[in-house]
């Protein structure tokens, strides 16, 4: 069971490119929310709501919004023709809570639990922080109590990433001449502090 799910999270990448004749559903997204809705929450207020797209004209009036893969400044990504098919944008609801800031940790959670979901369905996503949350609430007619904080994006992807081991403390991915994706993690014994066992 542990190993399962370490190939799970592994599987779990930010993936930049996608098949785009493979449709996500609404049905498909519902079962995301339907995930994120059991996440714990600061102090059970449960202030995220859930903006989903999965129509063509919708997504294609959010894609523009999004920056991807910053680290890569000489790359169109996603490229043409290999967008995602489906968004969530996560909303804090201000008439709920005490301001956004307080549950960050909220967003992180649930945006987590429905890209793991993703990838149990044969799907994948990436979670987009690169947008203007007002040109996106214009995009989509929010209503002004609605804040949008996060950005997921989901399809079946259609890339190679390849995790590697960090040398040097260089974590900068990187792709290579054939479009291929690296992304350097760094080792376990350079994550954990404390005392070892005596």
């Amino acid at each position: 069971m542990t190993n399962d799910f370490l190939q799970l999270v592994k599987a779990n990448r930010s993936y930049r490119g996608f098949d785009e004749t493979v449709k996500v559903t609404r049905a498909q997204l519902e079962q995301l929310v339907e995930y994120a809705r059991f996440c714990p929450s600061s102090v059970n207020f449960q202030p995220l709501k859930f903006y989903l797209s999965c129509d063509a004209a919708t997504n294609a009036r959010l894609q523009p919004l999004t920056g991807w893969a910053r680290r890569l400044k000489d790359i169109q990504l996603p490229h043409p023709g290999h967008c995602p098919t489906g968004f969530i944008v996560i909303c804090y609801d201000n008439e709920i809570g005490s301001g956004a800031a307080r549950f960050a940790r909220d967003v992180g959670i649930v945006a987590q639990t429905m890209l793991l979901g993703a990838v149990a369905m044969g799907l994948g996503g990436c979670m987009i922080g690169n947008f203007v949350p007002q040109k996106v609430s214009e995009a989509l007619a929010l209503p002004a109590h609605l804040e949008p904080v996060l950005i997921v994006a989901f399809g079946k992807p259609d890339e190679t990433v390849v995790l590697t081991d960090a040398e040097d403390g260089k974590v900068d991915y990187y792709r290579d001449e054939h479009d291929i994706h690296y992304v350097p993690k760094r080792p376990l014994a350079e994550l954990i502090i404390g005392p070892e066992d005596v």
